[in-house]
Protein backbone atom coordinates (compact mmCIF):
# COMPACT_ATOMS: atom_id res chain seq x y z
CA UNK A 1 0.00 0.00 0.00
CA UNK A 2 1.19 3.46 -0.76
CA UNK A 3 1.41 6.29 1.90
CA UNK A 4 1.56 9.62 1.58
CA UNK A 5 4.95 10.69 2.77
CA UNK A 6 5.13 13.99 2.67
CA UNK A 7 6.15 15.21 6.13
CA UNK A 8 3.84 16.09 8.59
CA UNK A 9 4.73 20.09 9.17
CA UNK A 10 5.21 20.88 5.50
CA UNK A 11 2.06 22.13 4.75
CA UNK A 12 1.76 23.72 8.24
CA UNK A 13 1.55 27.86 8.36
CA UNK A 14 4.06 29.23 10.74
CA UNK A 15 2.06 29.60 14.36
CA UNK A 16 2.66 33.48 15.87
CA UNK A 17 5.23 34.22 13.37
CA UNK A 18 7.59 30.65 14.72
CA UNK A 19 9.28 28.88 12.80
CA UNK A 20 8.72 25.31 11.48
CA UNK A 21 9.99 23.28 13.94
CA UNK A 22 13.48 21.16 12.45
CA UNK A 23 12.15 17.61 13.03
CA UNK A 24 8.44 17.04 11.39
CA UNK A 25 7.15 13.72 10.93
CA UNK A 26 7.15 11.31 8.32
CA UNK A 27 4.39 8.66 7.47
CA UNK A 28 5.79 5.37 5.99
CA UNK A 29 4.16 1.87 4.87
CA UNK A 30 4.63 -1.32 6.84
CA UNK A 31 4.37 -4.75 5.66
CA UNK A 32 0.63 -5.53 4.72
CA UNK A 33 0.81 -7.84 7.38
CA UNK A 34 0.62 -5.27 9.90
CA UNK A 35 -0.97 -2.74 8.13
CA UNK A 36 -4.51 -2.74 6.48
CA UNK A 37 -6.77 -0.56 4.54
CA UNK A 38 -10.08 -0.08 6.33
CA UNK A 39 -13.36 -0.36 4.93
CA UNK A 40 -16.41 1.33 5.02
CA UNK A 41 -17.70 3.50 6.49
CA UNK A 42 -13.76 4.91 6.54
CA UNK A 43 -12.62 7.45 3.99
CA UNK A 44 -11.34 5.94 0.75
CA UNK A 45 -7.74 4.69 1.30
CA UNK A 46 -7.60 4.99 4.97
CA UNK A 47 -4.71 2.43 6.00
CA UNK A 48 -4.31 1.72 10.02
CA UNK A 49 -2.21 1.78 12.09
CA UNK A 50 -0.76 4.96 10.31
CA UNK A 51 3.02 4.86 10.90
CA UNK A 52 5.25 7.67 11.66
CA UNK A 53 8.70 8.22 12.07
CA UNK A 54 10.97 11.18 12.83
CA UNK A 55 12.54 13.26 9.46
CA UNK A 56 14.84 16.09 9.69
CA UNK A 57 15.08 18.29 6.65
CA UNK A 58 18.18 17.55 4.43
CA UNK A 59 19.06 14.26 6.33
CA UNK A 60 17.06 11.82 4.57
CA UNK A 61 15.63 9.31 7.03
CA UNK A 62 18.75 9.75 9.24
CA UNK A 63 17.55 10.71 12.56
CA UNK A 64 20.77 9.42 14.60
CA UNK A 65 20.69 12.27 17.64
CA UNK A 66 17.74 13.45 17.68
CA UNK A 67 17.03 14.49 21.03
CA UNK A 68 13.12 14.39 22.93
CA UNK A 69 12.88 17.81 23.39
CA UNK A 70 13.23 18.19 19.84
CA UNK A 71 10.72 15.66 19.12
CA UNK A 72 8.26 16.74 21.62
CA UNK A 73 8.70 20.24 20.34
CA UNK A 74 7.31 19.02 16.98
CA UNK A 75 4.71 17.19 18.85
CA UNK A 76 3.33 20.56 20.30
CA UNK A 77 3.74 22.61 17.25
CA UNK A 78 1.42 19.79 15.40
CA UNK A 79 -1.27 19.79 17.98
CA UNK A 80 -1.57 22.99 18.70
CA UNK A 81 -2.82 23.76 15.15
CA UNK A 82 -6.60 24.32 14.87
CA UNK A 83 -7.66 20.74 15.88
CA UNK A 84 -4.96 19.52 16.72
CA UNK A 85 -3.06 18.02 13.82
CA UNK A 86 -2.12 14.32 15.32
CA UNK A 87 -6.01 14.54 17.06
CA UNK A 88 -7.81 14.60 13.25
CA UNK A 89 -5.22 11.86 12.05
CA UNK A 90 -6.44 9.91 15.02
CA UNK A 91 -10.14 10.70 14.58
CA UNK A 92 -9.22 9.22 11.13
CA UNK A 93 -7.37 5.91 11.05
CA UNK A 94 -8.00 5.27 14.41
CA UNK A 95 -4.24 4.39 15.24
CA UNK A 96 -1.13 6.28 15.18
CA UNK A 97 2.57 4.69 15.35
CA UNK A 98 5.40 6.38 16.07
CA UNK A 99 8.53 4.75 15.56
CA UNK A 100 12.25 5.42 15.84
CA UNK A 101 11.56 8.41 18.05
CA UNK A 102 14.23 8.46 20.86
CA UNK A 103 12.34 7.27 23.93
CA UNK A 104 14.59 5.07 26.23
CA UNK A 105 12.22 4.53 29.48
CA UNK A 106 8.31 5.48 31.15
CA UNK A 107 9.37 8.47 31.81
CA UNK A 108 10.50 9.74 28.30
CA UNK A 109 7.18 7.97 27.32
CA UNK A 110 5.23 9.93 29.70
CA UNK A 111 6.79 13.13 28.63
CA UNK A 112 5.54 12.92 24.49
CA UNK A 113 1.99 11.57 25.96
CA UNK A 114 1.74 14.69 27.97
CA UNK A 115 2.55 16.65 25.19
CA UNK A 116 0.16 15.95 22.63
CA UNK A 117 -2.08 17.94 24.73
CA UNK A 118 -4.63 14.64 26.26
CA UNK A 119 -5.38 15.15 29.70
CA UNK A 120 -3.72 11.59 31.23
CA UNK A 121 -5.73 10.57 33.90
CA UNK A 122 -3.08 7.86 35.03
CA UNK A 123 -0.32 5.54 33.91
CA UNK A 124 0.38 1.76 34.84
CA UNK A 125 3.25 -0.68 33.54
CA UNK A 126 1.80 -3.70 32.69
CA UNK A 127 3.49 -7.22 32.42
CA UNK A 128 0.86 -9.54 30.65
CA UNK A 129 0.39 -13.21 30.04
CA UNK A 130 -1.81 -14.92 27.77
CA UNK A 131 -4.25 -13.80 25.18
CA UNK A 132 -6.56 -10.83 25.86
CA UNK A 133 -8.64 -10.32 22.65
CA UNK A 134 -9.87 -7.36 20.90
CA UNK A 135 -11.61 -5.38 23.42
CA UNK A 136 -12.99 -0.91 23.73
CA UNK A 137 -10.93 0.08 26.64
CA UNK A 138 -13.81 0.26 29.55
CA UNK A 139 -17.08 -0.12 27.84
CA UNK A 140 -18.49 -1.42 31.43
CA UNK A 141 -17.74 2.02 32.49
CA UNK A 142 -20.01 5.45 31.99
CA UNK A 143 -16.97 7.82 31.42
CA UNK A 144 -13.92 5.69 29.40
CA UNK A 145 -11.21 6.64 28.25
CA UNK A 146 -11.25 8.63 25.22
CA UNK A 147 -7.28 7.59 24.13
CA UNK A 148 -4.95 4.99 24.98
CA UNK A 149 -1.24 5.08 24.61
CA UNK A 150 1.11 1.82 24.42
CA UNK A 151 4.99 1.76 24.64
CA UNK A 152 7.00 -1.31 24.00
CA UNK A 153 10.27 -1.30 26.33
CA UNK A 154 10.58 -5.16 26.12
CA UNK A 155 10.03 -6.59 23.19
CA UNK A 156 9.21 -10.72 23.07
CA UNK A 157 11.15 -13.55 21.76
CA UNK A 158 8.19 -14.77 19.68
CA UNK A 159 4.40 -13.29 19.71
CA UNK A 160 3.04 -10.84 21.46
CA UNK A 161 1.14 -8.77 18.60
CA UNK A 162 -1.18 -6.53 19.03
CA UNK A 163 -4.19 -7.07 16.89
CA UNK A 164 -5.92 -3.56 15.89
CA UNK A 165 -9.54 -3.02 14.46
CA UNK A 166 -11.90 -0.97 13.81
CA UNK A 167 -15.39 -0.05 15.73
CA UNK A 168 -16.95 1.75 13.01
CA UNK A 169 -16.06 -0.69 10.47
CA UNK A 170 -17.36 -3.44 13.03
CA UNK A 171 -20.71 -1.64 13.53
CA UNK A 172 -20.98 -0.72 9.96
CA UNK A 173 -21.12 -4.71 9.44
CA UNK A 174 -22.68 -5.65 12.46
CA UNK A 175 -25.79 -3.88 11.40
CA UNK A 176 -25.99 -5.65 8.26
CA UNK A 177 -26.69 -9.04 10.81
CA UNK A 178 -30.53 -8.71 10.80
CA UNK A 179 -30.17 -9.38 14.52
CA UNK A 180 -32.50 -8.04 16.98
CA UNK A 181 -32.38 -4.23 18.27
CA UNK A 182 -8.41 -5.66 40.58
CA UNK A 183 -11.38 -4.90 42.86
CA UNK A 184 -11.47 -7.38 45.66
CA UNK A 185 -7.43 -6.14 46.72
CA UNK A 186 -8.81 -4.07 49.75
CA UNK A 187 -10.16 -7.27 51.06
CA UNK A 188 -8.58 -8.87 54.42
CA UNK A 189 -8.01 -12.43 54.82
CA UNK A 190 -9.69 -11.69 58.28
CA UNK A 191 -12.33 -9.68 57.17
CA UNK A 192 -16.26 -11.25 58.04
CA UNK A 193 -18.87 -11.49 55.61
CA UNK A 194 -20.53 -7.95 56.59
CA UNK A 195 -16.93 -6.40 55.87
CA UNK A 196 -15.90 -8.02 53.03
CA UNK A 197 -19.41 -6.76 51.15
CA UNK A 198 -19.00 -3.79 52.76
CA UNK A 199 -15.50 -3.15 51.27
CA UNK A 200 -16.53 -3.89 48.02
CA UNK A 201 -19.86 -2.32 47.59
CA UNK A 202 -17.59 0.67 48.66
CA UNK A 203 -15.45 -0.16 45.80
CA UNK A 204 -17.91 -0.46 42.91
CA UNK A 205 -19.45 3.00 44.15
CA UNK A 206 -15.91 4.54 44.13
CA UNK A 207 -16.31 4.00 40.21
CA UNK A 208 -18.70 6.92 39.74
CA UNK A 209 -20.90 3.94 37.96
CA UNK A 210 -24.37 5.24 39.78
CA UNK A 211 -27.11 4.31 37.90
CA UNK A 212 -25.12 3.22 35.56
CA UNK A 213 -24.16 -0.07 37.62
CA UNK A 214 -26.34 -2.09 39.96
CA UNK A 215 -25.62 -5.60 41.96
CA UNK A 216 -27.26 -8.29 43.76
CA UNK A 217 -26.06 -10.76 46.42
CA UNK A 218 -26.93 -14.54 45.89
CA UNK A 219 -25.96 -17.64 47.21
CA UNK A 220 -26.42 -16.14 50.57
CA UNK A 221 -24.01 -12.97 50.18
CA UNK A 222 -21.33 -15.24 48.96
CA UNK A 223 -22.02 -13.97 44.56
CA UNK A 224 -22.22 -10.82 43.68
CA UNK A 225 -23.82 -10.33 40.42
CA UNK A 226 -23.03 -7.03 38.46
CA UNK A 227 -25.49 -5.46 35.79
CA UNK A 228 -23.92 -2.55 33.62
CA UNK A 229 -26.50 -1.15 31.83
CA UNK A 230 -24.78 1.19 29.15
CA UNK A 231 -25.28 2.71 25.24
CA UNK A 232 -23.04 0.05 23.35
CA UNK A 233 -23.47 2.28 20.55
CA UNK A 234 -21.55 5.84 20.33
CA UNK A 235 -20.87 8.48 18.04
CA UNK A 236 -17.86 9.60 16.73
CA UNK A 237 -17.70 13.64 17.46
CA UNK A 238 -17.36 15.73 14.08
CA UNK A 239 -18.06 12.64 11.67
CA UNK A 240 -21.62 11.36 13.26
CA UNK A 241 -20.32 7.68 11.95
CA UNK A 242 -22.19 5.16 15.02
CA UNK A 243 -19.36 2.68 16.84
CA UNK A 244 -19.62 -0.32 18.77
CA UNK A 245 -18.92 0.41 21.84
CA UNK A 246 -18.45 -2.90 23.35
CA UNK A 247 -16.56 -6.20 23.91
CA UNK A 248 -19.41 -8.38 22.75
CA UNK A 249 -17.10 -10.63 20.87
CA UNK A 250 -14.29 -10.78 23.31
CA UNK A 251 -16.56 -11.81 26.10
CA UNK A 252 -18.49 -14.13 23.61
CA UNK A 253 -14.87 -15.67 22.93
CA UNK A 254 -14.44 -16.22 26.68
CA UNK A 255 -17.30 -17.91 27.01
CA UNK A 256 -16.49 -20.23 24.14
CA UNK A 257 -12.97 -21.35 26.44
CA UNK A 258 -14.77 -22.93 29.36
CA UNK A 259 -16.05 -19.55 31.00
CA UNK A 260 -19.84 -20.15 30.32
CA UNK A 261 -22.16 -17.70 32.84
CA UNK A 262 -18.95 -15.63 33.83
CA UNK A 263 -20.76 -12.83 32.03
CA UNK A 264 -23.97 -12.49 30.37
CA UNK A 265 -24.96 -9.94 27.42
CA UNK A 266 -28.14 -8.54 27.31
CA UNK A 267 -29.95 -6.17 25.35
CA UNK A 268 -31.57 -3.00 27.21
CA UNK A 269 -34.62 -4.83 28.23
CA UNK A 270 -32.98 -7.86 29.88
CA UNK A 271 -33.51 -10.21 27.22
CA UNK A 272 -30.20 -11.83 26.04
CA UNK A 273 -28.32 -11.75 22.97
CA UNK A 274 -28.78 -14.08 20.20
CA UNK A 275 -25.44 -16.68 20.54
CA UNK A 276 -25.25 -16.47 16.48
CA UNK A 277 -25.31 -13.00 16.69
CA UNK A 278 -22.10 -12.56 18.84
CA UNK A 279 -20.69 -15.31 17.17
CA UNK A 280 -21.21 -14.31 13.70
CA UNK A 281 -19.90 -10.35 15.69
CA UNK A 282 -16.95 -12.55 16.76
CA UNK A 283 -16.14 -13.96 13.20
CA UNK A 284 -16.12 -10.14 12.12
CA UNK A 285 -13.95 -8.94 14.41
CA UNK A 286 -11.50 -11.54 13.30
CA UNK A 287 -11.90 -10.56 9.34
CA UNK A 288 -10.97 -6.70 9.79
CA UNK A 289 -7.74 -6.90 12.78
CA UNK A 290 -4.07 -6.39 12.24
CA UNK A 291 -1.71 -7.39 14.13
CA UNK A 292 1.09 -4.94 15.29
CA UNK A 293 4.40 -6.31 15.44
CA UNK A 294 6.37 -4.64 18.20
CA UNK A 295 9.83 -2.96 18.16
CA UNK A 296 11.49 -1.70 21.55
CA UNK A 297 10.32 2.26 21.74
CA UNK A 298 7.10 1.95 19.90
CA UNK A 299 4.45 4.29 20.74
CA UNK A 300 0.73 3.10 19.93
CA UNK A 301 -1.94 6.09 20.55
CA UNK A 302 -5.52 4.51 20.50
CA UNK A 303 -8.73 7.05 19.65
CA UNK A 304 -10.96 4.71 22.05
CA UNK A 305 -14.06 5.64 20.73
CA UNK A 306 -13.38 3.97 17.09
CA UNK A 307 -9.81 1.55 17.66
CA UNK A 308 -10.17 -1.53 19.37
CA UNK A 309 -6.95 -3.76 20.84
CA UNK A 310 -5.75 -6.73 22.10
CA UNK A 311 -2.53 -9.04 22.44
CA UNK A 312 -1.82 -12.23 21.45
CA UNK A 313 0.32 -14.56 23.27
CA UNK A 314 4.20 -14.17 23.67
CA UNK A 315 6.94 -15.73 24.91
CA UNK A 316 9.64 -14.77 27.13
CA UNK A 317 9.40 -11.17 29.35
CA UNK A 318 7.14 -8.18 27.34
CA UNK A 319 6.76 -4.98 29.38
CA UNK A 320 4.09 -2.13 28.53
CA UNK A 321 3.77 1.23 29.50
CA UNK A 322 0.34 2.19 29.88
CA UNK A 323 -1.34 5.91 29.84
CA UNK A 324 -5.08 6.11 29.49
CA UNK A 325 -6.23 9.76 28.60
CA UNK A 326 -8.88 11.96 29.21
CA UNK A 327 -12.60 10.20 29.50
CA UNK A 328 -15.51 11.01 27.41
Amino acid sequence: MATSVEPLCAHLLKLNGDPLPSLTFKPFDLASSNQRVLGVPHPTDTVTPLALRPSIAGRDDNTDGVDLGTAVEAVKYLQAQEGGVLTKLLARHGTLLFRGLPIHNAEDFSELATHLGINLTRSSELSLTGNRLLPIESPQVPHAPEYIFFYGHRVPVKGGETPISSSLELFYRAQRLNAPSGVWKEIQDGDDEPTRRRKIEAQISRYGRHTYTTWEWTDDGKTLVLTHRLPAIHTQPNTNLHTLFTRLAGYFKYSQGGRKNVTQQLYGDGTPIPEIFLERLAKITDEIRIPHKWRRGDVLVYDNIIAQHGRQPWEAEQADRVVPGKPF
